[in-house]
């Protein structure tokens, strides 16, 4: 540990990201308390069992000795309280702050003079000085850069990624004060090898976040409207995207899909939506159509299936067995959160459609348990997530079963090779 920091660090939230950080604090030396709501949950990891599927973080967890619980009063216990709680959008697409804010209310009166507090949540500009600070101050008593130090580090984890994990990606940090910076900065100095750049203020710390992903939003609805016009021309987009790629400069690719999932890029331009619309009156028009264009790609995906029924004189989807695979958001892990499988399984219920769902990964949530039953008397199958399962997927084992359509919502599988074998094959743009 750095010189000059505390050695206990309550983590609150343990989950896709507090649970990993958690992890590695322990494993750096501190003493960590993480808080979580759910006592399931709690118990599981006192038991050093991961409760979503992540080898690394299973393998780390089994070594660690930190203490879960459902007690904040263990906030007072800490130098260091790093808040890792969810941000969702409600159905109407509005920022849902609430677990932010009930996660600060749960801490205030536990804070205490030299404290540390940290939000990693992703929110947007504004958060932590309009919603936290006052929270914070007003039950407390305490005064923010004098009694305690409020800083903002949003989160950066790509579940599933062998490379980039929480203890190498680089971060950026912003603090209420120069001193709430300088903490923060030497707490994450002593626990993650990665750059970590100082921001000038808090806000544009929370900015990052939602810019990075916004950036990735903007540019899958790029890449999705190509496809859906290239789909018309034929044109594959795939290879178009990759030979575009073989420039060495000002292009990054970006490959289309059955619609955008994960608790960030579907998520967080909302955030920044919302904030500008409200602060200052800004419309952001160009990050709201692409917000739209990916959430229109699940339907999209179904008019495939449709389009491909009627080639071969099959009907309408009314009454149709159709097997969706996969329900998680990306491929091997079982993180479902906002994944465009449901989105999908929805639009074909809406049409009348039997659907079957399996995903090796989500077995809780499959309506069958092996990929046999699943694609059983199936005439459809819809590939909504790239498993490495489906990927080797062998076109004559689907011929076998009397499947005759095959819609590629990753473009995962090997276009040539289902067309040869005699089966109607539709990608996302291919």
């Amino acid at each position: 540990m750095t010189k000059g920091i505390g050695k206990t660090v309550t983590i609150i939230g343990l989950g896709y990201v507090g649970l990993p950080l958690a992890v590695l604090a322990d494993k750096k030396g501190y003493n960590v308390i993480g808080i979580i709501r759910n006592q399931e949950k709690a118990d599981l990891i006192n038991k050093r069992i991961c409760p979503f599927k992540d080898e690394k973080v299973q393998e780390d967890l089994k070594k660690s000795k930190f203490l879960a619980t459902l007690d904040f009063s263990h906030v007072k216990e800490a130098d260091t309280v790093v808040i890792c709680v969810p941000t969702p959008v409600y159905e109407s697409r509005l920022p849902n702050y609430e677990p932010v804010e009930s996660a600060t209310r749960s801490i205030a009166p536990y804070l205490k003079k030299g404290q540390l507090i940290i939000l990693e949540s992703t929110v947007n500009p504004g958060v932590c000085e309009e919603l936290m600070l006052p929270i914070l101050e007003g039950i407390s008593g305490l005064k923010c850069g004098q009694d305690f130090y409020l800083a903002h580090c949003p989160e950066r984890i790509n579940p599933g990624d062998k490379k980039w994990n929480v203890s190498n990606i680089p971060r950026v940090v912003g603090g209420c004060s120069e001193s709430s910076l300088e903490k923060a900065y030497n707490f994450y100095k002593s626990i993650i090898s990665g750059e970590i750049k100082k921001m000038a203020s808090i806000k544009e710390a929370e900015a990052c976040k939602v810019v990075e992903n916004s950036f990735r939003n903007i540019n899958i609805a790029f890449v999705n409207e190509l496809a859906r016009s290239f789909a018309k021309l034929d044109i594959d987009v795939v290879n178009v995207i990759n030979g575009a790629a073989t420039k060495p400069f000002s292009f990054m690719a970006h490959y289309p899909g059955c619609g955008i999932g994960g608790h960030c890029i579907p998520v967080d331009p909302y955030y920044l939506i919302d904030y500008a619309k409200k602060k200052n009156g800004f419309d952001f028009s160009f990050l709201s159509l692409s917000c739209k264009t990916n959430e229109d790609m699940p339907a999209y995906t179904v008019g495939l299936a449709e389009e491909a029924l009627k080639q071969i004189g099959g009907g309408t989807l009314g009454g149709q067995r159709v097997t969706v695979l996969g329900l998680s958001y990306k491929a091997n892990i079982d993180d479902c959160r906002e994944s465009p499988s449901f989105e999908i399984i929805k639009v074909l219920k809406e049409k009348g459609a039997d659907v079957i769902t399996y995903d090796p990964y989500v077995l809780s949530l499959s309506s069958e348990k092996t990929l046999n039953d699943a694609i059983r008397n199936s005439k459809i199958i819809i590939i909504a997530t790239d498993h490495r399962e489906f990927k080797i997927i062998d076109p004559d084992y689907l011929k076998m079963n009397d499947v005759k359509i095959v819609i590629d919502g990753r473009n995962c599988l090997d276009k040539d090779s289902f067309v040869k074998t005699g089966l109607v094959y539709r990608g996302i743009g291919r």
